[in-house]
């Protein structure tokens, strides 16, 4: 057998097929909802799948406020930053967050998360698009509509 009649297909950024792809945040537990988010933006749910190639859709993720959180994690998860200078250790809960600053941020580190850390997670985590209400800019893009 001299030519092979199959080859194994790598996909680049001029053969990749990118969509958009709307999914409704309402009422989905967030673990749940950002590991289904992340394999979509990293194209794992694709036939052509390239791990060093951003071969996934862009997703929009409505009605992020609505997401929820199973137990006590609404008040005994904690998110912790540093300012960068010493003893700038900073600690919230989810619902610190969601009150003080917009509740996207909850859906956003979730899904950055499950991302690579490097190059390519910091690009692919560009093609997430989070929004609190129903309403989304993005309709010239005609996203299709997927339940998770």
């Amino acid at each position: 057998m001299d030519n092979l009649s199959y080859k194994t297909i790598s996909a680049n950024k001029a053969t990749v097929n990118k969509g958009w792809v709307i999914v409704d945040a309402e009422s989905k537990v967030l673990g749940r909802l950002a590991s289904d988010v992340a394999k979509i933006i990293r194209g794992k749910n694709k036939p052509d799948f390239t791990p060093n190639v951003d071969c996934g859709d862009n997703v929009i993720v409505v009605n992020a406020d609505k997401v929820k959180l199973t137990g006590k994690k609404w008040t005994d998860k904690v998110y912790v930053s540093h300012t960068g200078y010493p003893g700038g250790q900073r600690k919230s809960t989810p619902n610190e967050v969601k009150n003080s600053k917009s509740s996207t941020i909850l859906v956003e580190r979730a899904v950055r998360g499950m991302l690579p850390k490097s190059r390519l997670g910091r690009a692919l985590f560009g093609n997430l698009y989070v929004y609190e209400g129903a309403e989304h800019p993005h309709a010239a893009q005609q996203p299709k509509e997927i339940k998770l």
